[in-house]
């Protein structure tokens, strides 16, 4: 008896692992194979068209004293230290203006949310056009109220803002999932709160927020990831501006910086270290993020 169990769960093992080896081929193949081998070039002189020269941390080195690199880096800091806030602010608000009960509710929610469903290129020339300053409709509706019209994208100072006005129009993806994180809070602390005597701003700051906590602390970490690999609308829109990174490198973002120097320059070991020092820079963030979610992340009530 013993012997068949153990023939048993033995059969039972091979067909799991039968059942799986496709993701671990997939997982071997696209993305471990990858990630040691750019840990290696992160070393090497390495061109694509010649072999790989093994030169130490003499890419690593160079990094500090290249000002392309310092340009990314402000820029990306730059657009995610205004955008990822600023998006999970509208979000939230968007969220909580569509959970209200009223008419046509559904078509309201799918109209925020479509923007995210769009592929990333068309929307990229879509808001071209939309922020070209000359006839782009942005410019246009701040004329008709009579507010200052910026050169969006032309002048070196309003290019990363243009990126941050694009972000909260597509900040759908965010607002559903905090959508579902309000419609999960339990109408029964609402009910409570109201009986202590609680107000709409008290029950949302002591029942709403910490409840939706764990959602708001995970869309803020998708938040710094995204905001860090920025790149198909900055090569896209950067492209009709100078360089593929705007005006004076002012779009120069990190993940477009690591194309360019990796596919257009053909610098492809260096390439892997900016690749790397950006991997290191988004751990660094996210694990900030996560010490400091035992001060304000509650599960169930309590804090983390």
């Amino acid at each position: 008896m013993k012997r068949q169990s153990n023939a048993l769960r033995r059969r039972e093992a091979v067909l799991g692992y039968a059942f799986i080896s496709p993701w671990i081929i997939g997982f071997i193949v696209f993305v471990a194979g990858p990630l040691v081998a750019s840990l290696y070039l992160s070393f090497t002189d390495y061109s694509l068209l010649q072999p790989a020269h093994f030169i130490g941390v003499q890419n690593y080195v160079q990094m500090v004293h290249d000002p392309d690199f310092w340009t990314s880096l402000g820029v990306t800091f730059y657009y995610a230290i205004v955008s990822v806030p600023l998006d999970l602010l509208v979000a939230l608000l968007l969220a909580i203006l569509l959970n209200q009960k009223v008419r046509m509710m559904r078509l309201y929610r799918t109209l925020f949310y479509l923007p995210c469903v769009l592929p990333p290129v068309a929307v990229s020339v879509l808001w071209n056009w939309i922020l070209n300053p000359s006839y782009g409709i942005l410019n246009r509706l701040l004329a008709f109220f009579g507010l200052p019209q910026p050169q969006w994208l032309i002048t070196p100072q309003w290019t990363v803002p243009a990126y941050i006005v694009m972000s909260v129009w597509g900040v759908g993806g965010a607002m559903i999932i905090l959508l579902a994180g309000l419609q999960d809070v339990p109408q029964s602390l609402y009910e409570a709160a109201v009986i202590d005597g609680a107000g709409v701003w008290a029950k949302f700051r002591y029942v709403t927020l910490p409840m939706i906590s764990p959602v708001l602390f995970f869309n803020l970490v998708m938040g710094i990831i995204g905001a860090f690999s920025y790149f198909t609308q900055a090569y896209v829109m950067g492209s009709g501006y100078g360089s593929g990174a705007g005006v004076n490198n002012a779009g120069l973002f990190y993940a477009l910086n690591i194309y360019i120097q990796g596919f257009s320059e053909l610098h492809m070991g260096y390439a892997s270290a900016l690749a790397w020092v950006m991997f290191f820079i988004v751990l660094a963030l996210t694990l900030l993020v996560f010490k400091s979610s035992s001060m304000w992340v509650y599960y169930g009530g309590e804090r983390e």
